[in-house]
């Protein structure tokens, strides 16, 4: 049993060593570890305050990023609107020009068939007057072909116009 039990000489050396590695530590090591710890905790702070930082700006982007995109779709509505009613304007307009320029049409060809009809009735009655004519002087031929007949008709216009 002996071997399982340790010294005391060998455990009063294992305590001196402990206690100097400890006093080493402390006097060469502590201190730079625990500032690199603090250093590193300050660094991870700071991280976390920029990723905030950088969150909250992100999310005020995204805010203006959603006002932006709702004031372009107002913008884009008011300018699809406007050109709607534009293209109904024009639409309108062209529909009142069209009309206009077919009553206009209209009414010119009324007036042109009126006066083809006034001139087509001004021939007639010219035709009518000439075939009157011809057909009175054939008559007055064939009845005045004596002299007898001849003087019973002036006869008759004087006493017709002496009556007048």
């Amino acid at each position: 049993m002996d071997l399982l039990t340790p010294g005391t000489g060998l455990i009063i050396w294992q305590a001196f060593v402990f206690l100097l590695l400890v006093f080493l530590l402390a006097k060469f090591a502590w201190k730079p570890i625990l500032n690199s710890l603090k250093e590193r905790e300050t660094s991870i702070q700071q991280a976390l305050e920029a990723a905030e930082k950088a969150r909250a700006e992100m999310a005020h982007l995204q805010a203006n990023n959603e006002k932006l995109l709702q004031e372009a779709r107002n913008e884009r509505d008011k300018i699809l609107k406007e050109a709607r009613q534009t293209a109904n304007r024009l639409v309108e307009e062209a529909r009142t020009e069209a009309r206009l320029a077919a009553d206009k049409i209209v009414n010119d060809a009324r007036q042109a068939i009126q006066l083809e009809k006034q001139a087509a009735l001004r021939e007639v009655k010219v035709q009518v007057a000439r075939f009157s004519i011809q057909i009175a002087e054939k008559l007055l031929k064939k009845n005045l072909e004596n002299d007898n007949a001849q003087k019973e008709l002036i006869e008759t216009y004087l006493k017709d116009i002496s009556v007048n």
